[in-house]
C-alpha cells in the first residue's frame, strides 16, 4: 500500500542519497553513531517512520516500511537499528496496544527522536521460551514492583522507556500471566550494564537490564489490563519479524553491490574474475535470492496492509530472508578471495553483522516451528 507514489518516491530518493553520502563514508565509525548522522536521521523523521501521523510520525504502511528499510540498509544495519526500536519493537506495542493517554505520552517524543525506545523480553533463561520469563512485577496499591533481569537489550544503553514483560500472574505457568509495562529509564532500582561485546554489529548497542524493586505506575501497564503482553508482544514481532526481513534484503542488496564492483576491478589471468563462469554463478545466485526475498515481502506486507493476519508469512519472509542475506555475504566474501578476510573492506564488517538476523527476533528455528504450527492447524 503505498498512499502517495510520488511523495514516498522522494523519501525513498532522500534515504538513498542519506546512504551514499553520509552513511557509507562513516560506517567505519560505527562503534557509536555519530551525533550528526543521530541529528541528520531525527531530522529527516526516521525515528518516527511507522508511528502514526496523529502522535507527530509519518505513520508509514508496512509496504512502505519494508521499502524504507531496504533502502536504508544499504548502509550498515546499525545506522537502522538506533532508531528501529522506536519504530518496531519500542514503540509499536504502544501503537497497537497502549491507551490514549500513554500514546500522547510517549508516542510524539519516539517521533521525533528525543527519546528512545527499547524492549525487555528475554532474560538469562528465557529466549525462544518467551512464556517461561521469571522477571516479576506484584501490585502493591497503585503501583507495581518488579524485579528481575533482561539480557541482550537492544539500544539499552541508550534508551529512555522499556516496553518490559514480566509476569504478573505468578501462578502461571505460561504466556497467560505475562504483563506489558512501560517502564522510564531513570526509575529507582532500574539498572543499565555495560554494552554487551559482540561479533558484528557493534555499534547496535545492547546491554543487561535489571529490576530491583523498580517501581512501576499501575498506568504504565500496556492497555491498562493484565494479562495481555504476550499477546502484544506477538503482535509486535509479527511486524518486526517482516521488518527485519527487509532489513536482509537491503543489507544482501549491499554486499552484492561489494561483490560486483570488486568483480570487475580484481584481474586475475589477465582480465577481470567477473568474466569467469564461477564467479558469474555466485553473483547470479545472489541475485535470483534477493529477488526472491524482495518479492517475498512486499507480497507479505501488501497483505499485512489489507488487515489480513500475516504471522506465518512473516515467518517464513524471516527465515528465508535471514538464511539468505548469510549466503549472499558468504559469496562476497568469496568472490572478495583474500581481500574478502581484511578489515578494510566492508564485506568482513557485513559478513559479521548478517550473522544475527539468524537468531534474533526468533531464531531460525522457532520460525520453521511457527510456520509448521499454522500448517497444522490450517490443515
Amino acid at each position: 500500500m503505498i498512499r502517495d507514489p510520488a511523495s514516498f518516491q522522494i523519501l525513498l530518493d532522500t534515504i538513498a542519497r542519506l546512504v551514499r553520502e553520509k552513511l557509507i563514508p562513516r560506517e567505519r565509525e560505527v562503534d557509536e553513531i555519530p551525533a550528526d548522522i543521530m541529528a541528520e536521521m531525527r531530522r529527516m523523521g526516521l525515528f518516527g517512520l511507522t508511528i502514526p501521523e496523529a502522535y507527530g510520525g509519518l505513520g508509514l504502511t508496512t509496504e512502505e516500511e519494508a521499502l524504507t528499510s531496504m533502502a536504508l540498509c544499504e548502509a550498515s544495519p546499525v545506522f537502522r537499528s538506533i532508531m528501529g526500536t522506536n519504530n518496531g519493537i519500542g514503540g509499536m506495542g504502544i501503537v497497537i496496544d497502549g491507551t490514549e493517554a500513554q500514546k500522547k505520552k510517549y508516542l510524539p517524543r519516539l517521533a521525533t527522536g528525543e527519546i528512545i525506545g527499547s524492549f525487555a523480553l528475554t532474560e538469562p533463561s528465557s529466549g525462544s521460551d518467551a512464556g517461561a520469563l521469571t522477571t516479576r512485577a506484584e501490585k502493591k496499591g497503585d503501583h507495581y514492583i518488579v524485579n528481575g533481569a533482561k539480557r541482550y537489550i537492544t539500544n539499552a544503553p541508550e534508551a529512555s522507556i522499556f516496553t518490559l514483560m514480566a509476569r504478573t500472574d505468578v501462578q502461571s505457568k505460561d504466556a497467560s500471566g505475562v504483563s506489558a509495562f512501560i517502564v522510564e529509564r531513570d526509575s529507582p532500582g532500574l539498572t543499565v550494564g555495560k554494552p554487551d561485546r559482540k561479533m558484528g554489529q557493534r555499534g547496535s548497542h545492547t546491554a543487561d537490564v535489571i529490576f530491583e524493586n523498580v517501581r512501576v505506575p499501575a498506568e504504565n501497564v500496556i492497555g491498562g489490563v493484565e494479562g495481555m503482553g504476550f499477546k502484544t508482544a506477538m503482535k509486535v514481532l509479527d511486524r518486526a519479524r517482516l521488518n527485519i526481513a527487509s532489513v536482509c534484503t537491503g543489507v544482501a542488496q549491499r554486499c552484492l553491490n561489494e561483490a560486483l564492483a570488486y568483480a570487475k576491478e580484481r584481474k586475475q589471468f589477465g582480465k577481470a574474475i567477473a568474466d569467469f563462469q564461477l564467479v558469474q554463478a555466485m553473483l547470479a545466485d545472489s541475485k535470483t535470492e534477493i529477488y526472491a526475498a524482495r518479492s517475498m515481502v512486499l507480497e507479505a506486507a501488501r497483505k499485512r496492509d489489507t488487515g489480513a493476519n500475516i504471522t506465518m508469512e512473516a515467518s517464513c519472509c524471516k527465515l528465508f530472508a535471514s538464511e539468505m542475506v548469510g549466503r549472499v555475504a558468504d559469496r562476497a566474501v568469496q568472490i572478495h578471495g583474500g581481500a574478502g578476510y581484511m578489515q578494510e573492506y566492508a564485506i568482513e564488517r557485513l559478513y559479521r553483522d548478517v550473522r544475527l538476523f539468524r537468531i534474533f527476533e526468533g531464531t531460525t528455528q522457532i520460525q520453521q516451528l511457527v510456520i509448521a504450527r499454522h500448517m497444522l492447524r490450517e490443515a
